[in-house]
């Protein structure tokens, strides 16, 4: 493979992957550089990856490195370690190969896995830079691994190819390191979903399932959801702006999420939300997953292309600041869900029950009233992506708010223009403005869009929504907004177990037959009466509580009854004193159909 690659014109950065240890999770990687800085080439691994805001020191999964000259492979080069993630080469006159032996044993989409099943990597796990020169367009190579349990694999990525062998092995091309990192890959056996939108080719590429897949049903639903997507943005043209997209699906027992790329995802979802031909679906599991591969088919246009301008370029040695993630996640969460709708995937009973659990999830958090969206996006890498006991008392959620603050401005819009126009408006003019001209969109260069769309008669509701729900940390009153014609809105009335639950405000976690407490919401019946999270809740009125026992023992309580609970902390005994009251119980709604 190697030789029959190296009479090719390559290029001046030249990557070269081994899937090198199946059973000890180990790739190897070799990064030539024809011409290194004359006056020492330094290299370095990314520490985090773009649409992932949190610091995960790649580096760290680096088990060995070495480097040499080509004229004298048999002569390592001292390496100077500059940082954890930063190293230097000497001063060289001619090319230069570094070796890397890297463990790759993350299973999400973030990172790199490899093992006898399936191998998986982002080249910001595997690949060092060489700093100076990113620009540089640069190859990959990928090397068919000899191990047996491997022979059979496949390649599945949406990355330039150039010259492959029958199974996807050889040579691809990237226009940059960033379009290198951009563009995940996968190995192992795939179950493939194939059709077209407009005449873009669109693949899903599936492994894990067990049972052979409805491939046909995922096509249908899928080319649905992508062209009104592509609608959306070009209602004229109707054309995606890649020449090709591929859903890369690591079906498991349990894992769910997504990370965009330019023309594919990689999506993690469990295996029961894949539609399989004789095996019983859970329909609503499966209109979840439909929602995640609808999320990030929307990034490729919000987030890939419409970029803020602290994301321009990508600073993958530091975390980059931007208060618009409730711009680009929240508003990207609102469209995956009305997209279902608007490709009749799912009908309006079921879309205003999503959009109401998510509405719902919002008014339950305490953290919606000490956190703005803009200090939740800007503080993203430290409180969203690093949760602890007290995140759901100290966070909001830029996705969940974000959704809601997509809905109300929609909403906004529509009342003000008379239905002339809406968001999607707004969000054809952020694609022209942003989209085809890869400008970044500055902190508050949403304030002139808007101001070209709607002119200044609307300039005051803007700002009121600004200060109230983007800045602020108010409540959305989205019940006085929706048009009473098209839905209604009723507050919801939860069960008595519901109502019970909402007001002790707990979460749990069941360990070895005790149910430990890992969140003590705010204000709830459990904080006041002084419990906290790690502590073991043993009894309540005297009936020992376990995870199965729960719901039946707090269906019992009544509102304004004081009752006993027992807990252990530290392995001592405590007995208090709690009650349940009408304040601790938060707003819920119900939304339907005015018809």
């Amino acid at each position: 493979m190697q030789q029959a690659i190296h009479h090719l014109d390559m290029p001046a950065i030249q990557y070269t992957v081994w899937l090198a240890d199946l059973h000890g999770h180990r790739f190897h990687v070799k990064l030539r550089i024809e011409n290194p800085n004359p006056d020492g080439q330094q290299l370095q691994m990314p520490a985090w990856i773009p649409g992932s805001y949190l610091i995960r020191d790649f580096s760290k999964h680096i088990e060995s490195i070495k480097a040499y000259e080509v004229s004298s492979p048999t002569d390592s080069l001292p390496l100077e370690r500059i940082d954890n993630d930063q190293w230097l080469l000497p001063k060289v006159s001619g090319p230069v190969e570094v070796l890397t032996t890297v463990y790759a044993f993350d299973s999400s989409v973030r990172a790199a896995f490899l093992n006898n099943e399936r191998a998986f990597f982002n080249a910001s796990s595997l690949c060092l830079s060489a700093q100076g020169q990113e620009d540089l367009p640069c190859a990959l190579i990928l090397i068919p691994p000899n191990d047996s349990y491997a022979s059979g694999w496949s390649v599945q990525t949406g990355l330039r190819s150039v010259k492959l062998d029958s199974q996807g092995y050889g040579f691809y091309l990237a226009k940059n390191y960033d379009d290198l990192l951009d563009h995940p890959v996968a190995f192992g056996d795939f179950q493939l979903a194939q059709w077209q939108v407009n005449g873009v080719p669109h693949t899903m590429a599936v492994q894990g399932c067990l049972h052979p897949i409805n491939l046909q049903r995922i096509a249908k639903d899928l080319q649905a959801i992508c062209a009104c997507t592509i609608a959306l943005f070009e209602p004229q043209t109707q054309q995606a702006p890649f020449q090709s997209y591929l859903f890369l699906v690591n079906a498991v027992l349990s894992g769910y999420g997504g990370l965009e790329h330019r023309n594919s995802t990689a999506l993690l979802c469990k295996r029961d939300q894949i539609p399989q031909l004789n095996v019983p679906l859970d329909e609503a599991s499966y209109r979840e997953f439909l929602g995640l591969c609808s999320h990030e088919y929307f990034h490729a246009w919000l987030v890939k292309r419409i970029q803020p301008t602290a994301f321009q370029p990508y600073q993958l040695e530091r975390r980059n600041h931007t208060r618009l993630l409730w711009l680009f996640e929240g508003f990207t969460s609102y469209y995956d869900e009305l997209q279902l709708f608007r490709s009749q995937r799912i009908d309006l009973k079921s879309y205003l029950k999503l959009v109401a659990n998510n509405w719902n999830t919002v008014l339950r958090g305490p953290g919606r009233h000490k956190q703005s969206v803009a200090d939740s996006s800007f503080d993203a890498w430290t409180k969203y992506y690093q949760v602890n006991e007290n995140t759901p008392n100290a966070v909001v959620s830029y996705y969940g708010k974000g959704a809601l603050l997509a809905l109300g401005l929609d909403l906004k819009i529509r009342e003000f223009t008379h239905n002339r126009q809406s968001l999607d408006d707004l969000m054809r003019l952020i694609w022209d403005r942003h989209g085809r001209t890869h400008m970044g969109i500055a902190e508050d260069g949403l304030d002139m869009l808007i101001l070209e769309l709607l002119g200044n008669g609307f300039t005051q509701t803007w700002n009121r929504f600004k200060s109230l729900y983007i800045f602020g940390v108010e409540d959305i009153p989205l019940q006085k907004w929706f048009d009473p014609r098209i839905v209604l809105v009723k507050t919801k009335l939860p069960s008595r177990l519901e109502r019970n639950k909402l007001q002790l405000g707990l979460r749990y976690s069941e360990a070895q037959g005790w149910l430990k407490l890992t969140h003590v919401l705010d204000g709830g019946a459990l904080q006041v009466a002084g419990l906290a999270p790690g502590d073991l809740l043993a009894s309540i009125n005297g009936q020992r509580v376990t995870a199965m026992s729960l719901d039946r023992i707090v269906g019992t309580l009544t509102e304004g009854k004081p009752f006993v609970m027992c807990f252990y902390r530290d392995d001592l005994e405590q007995e208090c004193m709690a009650v349940l009251a009408p304040h601790q119980l938060p707003i819920q709604y119900e939304l339907l159909p005015a018809e």
